[in-house]
């Protein structure tokens, strides 16, 4: 492998990257920084996140610029903010030493007059997302008559995102006989048709096949049933206690219960989606990037872009729509040459997409087995001792007070107060693990069961208990809009604002067309199918009304409850489907979460975890004792 001072760049940015700690080049970088430096082709990179590829096009570029002419001379496009200011810093900080270089981060959410001053004043190189610069240009405020050179980067995601014809504005507004530079983790349609158009004679470097996925990362998936989804994700959290992760959801709402429940859990997590305001993902990334949070829970559109170094898991808590995003998601972990893991949390009618999967991306895939309580306890108490040995004894500070503490415990054994030292801190996670349930599915069982029973399809609804919406009242829309008596009902999942409920697979087009235009309370009622929550259990059949309806819609099949945090008796809300247990031990990783939001209140049955200075909720409330559960 060549060292950086073979590849033909100046010494101030050698010395520059050398403070940084760059020894020799990755890859992608040894590839491409030659090439851009004899500056007579334009290029297409075909490499995943991660792979360094900033430095790949940055390093050469600024040694192309020309330092005495203030102009604009080199765009680099991206698809998020986030990823834009990182280029920009990256840039900045590799051109510490030539001072006359400038590097303007130009994104929505912060003030257009500010980055057009900057602009004005002298930059010669501009990092953008596309929707700020398309407006810059507009506005006149940016003049890209002297671009010598366009980076696009992450190209795939940016056009996913949907900022095709802003990409191609902005390129036709560059001159024609311009150096292009497209870098890209896979290579789909349309970016190959950025390509031909816009390119010429593209060379093409690519580290490793086209759609492929990383080649540090392990692929591991967990077959659980769907109820249980939530508190798999606690148990591999709790199995991994060093665990750095991206959580990553569908939806914007399930982002929020997750992140929601796993705080209110003890987890140092936060959410990140698209409901949240720039200052608000600002800052949950900053205790992301700064480790102040283990887990970031997050959906797709969210975390584009993000480059976070040392993830050491990505957990799919549901499978992305197509292999491009699984791709993407993957590829957050196993970065600069380290290991990563991508798990995956999946049902029975999952299955399929894990073998189609394994065919796309050319990577096995291994099936996991979900750690048993006893197995967590095992792996939390031997943490707990390798924190004991390595932790940072201040003795000046504790000196004085350990004449007392030798004379108040010399009467105990070293066995014997090893034995009180851990069970201090550990007895609440003993307690909480017993008698904790195999959340592993028996495949041959469950395709036994299913086979007895019909096939129930997972819709979400966009009413929910802020429109007075419950079971019953849920269940006599249903008889009144399908007009059918014959419609079985499954469980129900109340949330808030939304609603789950399975219906019989064979009547879900009466059920979409009997609630397409309906309302409730002058609240359009929307109805979309759950991609991938189908239930894959059986269950008694439950028509649309009567008593036996109602048990059949939303008691479900109580006597199968769960461990710790799984729904149990009736009523299902969906907030509960996710757990939110707060009998959780207070036994935690160092790392933990300061969110800026506070987390949904407990459910009153659920009571405070041991060790939390925080009293019930149901004991604020007089007369409403609630009901305490046992767990286990």
């Amino acid at each position: 492998m060549n060292t950086f001072d073979e590849l033909g760049l100046q010494d101030n940015i050698l010395k520059a990257i050398k403070e940084l700690g760059f020894e020799t080049p990755m890859p992608v970088q040894e590839a491409v920084i030659p090439r851009i430096i004899e500056n007579t082709t334009d290029i297409v990179a075909l490499a995943q996140t991660g792979t360094g590829k900033t430095a790949a096009f940055g390093l050469p570029l600024l040694q192309l610029i020309d330092p005495d002419n203030k102009k604009t001379q080199a765009l680099i496009l991206s698809p998020t903010r986030e990823l834009c200011m990182q280029i920009a810093s990256d840039l900045s900080n590799y051109s510490k030493y030539l001072p006359n270089i400038k590097v303007t981060a130009v994104y929505g959410g912060a003030s257009i007059e500010s980055q057009a001053k900057q602009i004005k004043a002298g930059t010669q190189i501009i990092a953008a997302t596309p929707g700020r610069m398309l407006d810059m240009i507009m506005r006149k405020y940016a003049d890209l008559s002297e671009v010598r050179f366009l980076v696009l980067d992450e190209a795939d995601e940016m056009l996913d995102m949907g900022f095709e014809e802003d990409v191609q504005s902005i390129i036709e507004s560059t001159p024609k006989d311009r150096h292009t530079f497209l870098f890209s983790a896979t290579m789909p349609a349309d970016v190959e048709k950025i390509a031909r158009r816009y390119m010429v004679k593209p060379e093409t470097i690519a580290m490793g096949q086209r759609n492929i996925g990383a080649t540090n990362v392990k692929h591991i998936y967990y077959l659980t049933h769907a109820r249980d989804r939530y508190t798999v994700l606690k148990r591999v959290a709790d199995f991994h206690p060093d665990m750095y992760a991206i959580v990553f959801c569908r939806t914007r709402q399930e982002t929020q219960e997750i992140s929601d429940s796993l705080i209110r859990d003890g987890y140092s997590a936060d959410a990140l989606h698209g409901d949240l305001s720039q200052s608000q993902r600002d800052h949950v990334m900053k205790k992301f990037r700064d480790k102040h949070l283990n887990m970031l829970v997050a959906t797709d559109v969210a975390a584009r872009g993000i480059d976070v170094s040392d993830l050491t898991h990505v957990i799919n808590y549901q499978l992305p729509d197509d292999t491009d995003n699984y791709i993407h998601r993957s590829g957050r972990t196993g970065r600069a040459g380290k290991d990563g893991i991508s798990i995956s949390i999946i049902n029975m009618k999952e299955k399929g997409r894990i073998k189609m999967l394994e065919r796309q991306i050319g990577k096995p895939f291994s099936a996991g087995k979900i750690p048993s309580g006893r197995q967590v306890c095992e792996k939390q108490l031997y943490h707990l001792i390798d924190r004991m040995e390595n932790v940072n004894v201040i003795e000046d500070e504790i000196n004085d007070f350990l004449p007392v503490i030798y004379k108040k415990l010399q009467w105990m054994s070293n066995e014997e107060l090893i034995k009180r030292f851990v069970s201090v801190e550990f007895n609440s996670f003993l307690e909480y693990y017993r008698d904790a349930k195999d959340l592993n599915v028996d495949e041959s069982r469950e395709r036994s069961e299913r086979s007895e029973g019909g096939a129930f399809t997972r819709i979400f609804m966009s009413i929910g208990r802020k429109d007075g919406l419950l079971p019953p009242k849920l269940l006599g829309m249903i008889n009144d809009f399908t007009q059918s008596r014959e419609l079985r009902v499954g469980r129900i999942e109340l949330g808030d604002t939304f609603t789950f409920v399975e219906i019989d697979t064979k009547f879900v087009p009466l059920f979409m067309e009997s609630f397409k235009d309906k309302t409730l309370n002058d609240r359009p009622i929307r109805v979309d199918i759950a991609e991938g929550q189908s239930s894959d259990r059986p269950r008694r059949s439950s028509h649309g009304g009567g008593r036996d309806g109602d048990r059949g819609g939303y008691g479900g099949n109580r006597s199968r409850g769960g461990d710790r945090g799984d729904r149990g008796g009736s009523g299902g809300g969906y907030k509960k489907s996710y757990g939110g247990s707060s009998d959780r031990p207070s036994y935690r990783s160092e790392r933990r979460s300061d969110s800026s939001r506070s987390a949904t209140r407990p459910d009153p049955e659920r009571g405070s975890r041991p060790g939390s200075d925080r009293e019930p909720w149901y004991k604020e409330q007089a007369g409403k004792p609630g009901k305490k559960k046992k767990r286990f």
